[in-house]
């Protein structure tokens, strides 16, 4: 709350004009409200319909489909390549960018040909409140959005309350079976993992999503792996891992799911992720 408080400060101190940095640090100025939005990433999309600024937005990218409205948004390609011809044929004045997820010779192209860039890129659950107020304001929407993060950070503290002081849980998280895939600490689900009291086996890799291997997790003894998948049916592939029946996760039943749009968008519904997450590594702790 104390955020969009600061920023509802200094866009009234700025007499209309909207100010805010970027996750970058880059400063992103504004004389109106964005009334041409083009979002580059699913997220970013949904957050900009969180804060009530959907019918700002002019174009987006594929997967682009939560809510139901953001399916009839025209698309400029996909988040790692976009058609840069059809964005300036929207001419946005606001696009919203993805730092690590989006292509970025084409984002700084973007930035060299005059449009206001507003990179993201979360690390840590609370980031999220962060970004929906910065969007918010830039989209002329920072009262809705200062509702919304006021919400997301309640129940972010509700969550850390019930499980903060329980015993740590050896924990899996399996992005992707091939290449066998997880995340280390310092990715936005190693937070949502030690807000559980999940303890991840990789945490301390370098790489945000690093890529291991099956000795790896076995040697590493989780007592629980829970994957995501690609949609919101549980992977088949998660029962591969009862090939080794001695590791504790498998010989105790701890293999579980949770739908990869709750855990691997950055928007309010992370919370409903982490619900789930921090349920199943509950059921292995008992």
């Amino acid at each position: 709350m104390l955020g969009s408080l600061l920023l509802i400060v200094q866009q009234q101190a700025l007499a209309g004009t909207l100010v805010v940095r970027d996750d970058t640090g880059l400063t992103i100025t504004l004389t109106r409200p964005a009334q041409r939005i083009v979002s580059l990433a699913p997220h970013l999309t949904e957050i900009l319909f969180a804060v009530g600024a959907g019918a700002q937005v002019v174009g987006t990218v594929e997967y682009s489909d939560y809510p139901s409205e953001a399916k009839r948004l025209p698309r400029v390609g996909s988040y790692v390549q976009f058609d840069m011809e059809r964005i300036v044929a929207m001419r946005p004045d606001l696009i919203v960018a993805w730092q690590s997820g989006n292509n970025q010779a084409q984002v700084a192209q973007l930035r060299k040909m005059g449009y206001r860039v507003f990179l993201n890129e979360p690390r840590r659950i609370l980031d999220v409140a962060a970004s929906l107020e910065r969007i918010g304001v830039l989209a002329g929407r920072g009262e809705q959005a200062a509702r919304q993060s006021s919400m997301f950070r309640a129940r972010h503290a509700e969550l850390q309350a019930r499980y903060s002081q329980r015993r740590p849980v050896r924990t899996f998280y399996e992005v992707w079976n091939k290449p066998l895939m997880t995340v280390s600490g310092q990715h936005l689900i190693g937070d949502v993992m030690k807000l559980c009291g999940a303890e991840n086996v990789f945490s301390g890799l370098s790489v945000l999503t690093p890529t291991i291997d099956v000795e790896a997790v076995v040697a590493a003894a989780p007592e629980v792996i829970i994957a995501s998948g690609m949609d919101e049916s549980r992977p088949e592939w998660l029962d591969d891992w009862r090939r080794w029946p001695n590791m504790k996760a498998v010989r105790q039943h701890h293999l579980y799911f949770v739908p990869p749009d709750l855990l691997h968008r950055h928007t309010p519904r992370i919370l409903d992720g982490a619900e789930m997450f921090c349920e199943q590594v509950d059921r292995a702790r008992k």
